[in-house]
């Protein structure tokens, strides 16, 4: 992967970002996503958060060598801190942490957040935690996406300040996947149902690990079978 060809996720984050953006990238793996925006005349000024020192001297080399400089400023600092009220940022993307470690960068720089008009997330793993701070916090979920790389599924969420109430499948399942349920939401869920099930039959076999588990493994199948259910 390089500026030049994003990654199969990263192709759609940057496909979620409005003409004329100023954009904070945290976490920015080399600066890629920013760069690519910026060349594309997508984002005007891009913000490339680092919270090390090594990746943050990986941006700002490939900053240098794309000849961006004058756009791009890669930054070191925790999270959100790499953002300044004088930087007037409107969108936030982060990709590629888990949905708490996500969660957490937002919730620690909730006051990074006044201005900005969307949030563009990709967790690994974690989705459901995700959804629900965004909910609490108010932020709607106006996009979602789904895309397979390299043998992982990963999914896309982009919110914008707001409010909405979602169900507690909804939060799970995501609210548009669900709408949609094409063919890599259903390899995921199916991947997990297939999963759970193994567990199942191991908890079974050994009563000892608990029946409280076996209840939590049992009530998620049976919600994941009752979502292909409504959807099949």
């Amino acid at each position: 992967m390089n500026s030049n060809n994003l990654s199969p996720r990263l192709k759609i984050v940057a496909s979620l970002v409005p003409q004329g953006s100023r954009i904070a990238d945290i976490g920015s793996d080399h600066a890629y996503l920013a760069i690519n925006l910026i060349k594309n005349k997508i984002a005007n000024h891009a913000i490339a958060g680092e919270v090390a020192p090594g990746p943050l001297s990986n941006s700002k080399e490939e900053i240098e060598k794309s000849g961006v400089v004058d756009q791009i400023e890669a930054r070191l600092g925790d999270g959100l801190a790499v953002i300044q009220d004088t930087d007037t940022v409107d969108v936030i993307c982060i990709a590629g942490m888990g949905g708490q470690l996500i969660r957490k960068i937002l919730n620690d720089g909730k006051t990074k957040l006044n201005g900005v008009k969307k949030l563009i997330l990709q967790p690994n793993v974690g989705e459901l935690e995700l959804r629900e701070w965004l909910i609490s916090n108010n932020f709607k979920i106006t996009h979602e996406d789904i895309v397979a790389e390299d043998h992982h599924l990963y999914e896309i969420i982009m919110a914008e300040p707001g409010q909405m109430t979602l169900s507690e499948k909804e939060q799970m399942f995501g609210p548009i996947l669900m709408k949609s349920h094409n063919e890599v939401y259903t390899r995921k869920w199916q991947r997990e149902l297939n999963r759970l099930r193994k567990i199942e039959a191991n908890l079974n076999a050994h009563p000892s690990h608990g029946q409280a588990k076996l209840d939590q493994v049992t009530k998620q199948i049976s919600d994941i079978e009752e979502m292909f259910s409504h959807v099949s």
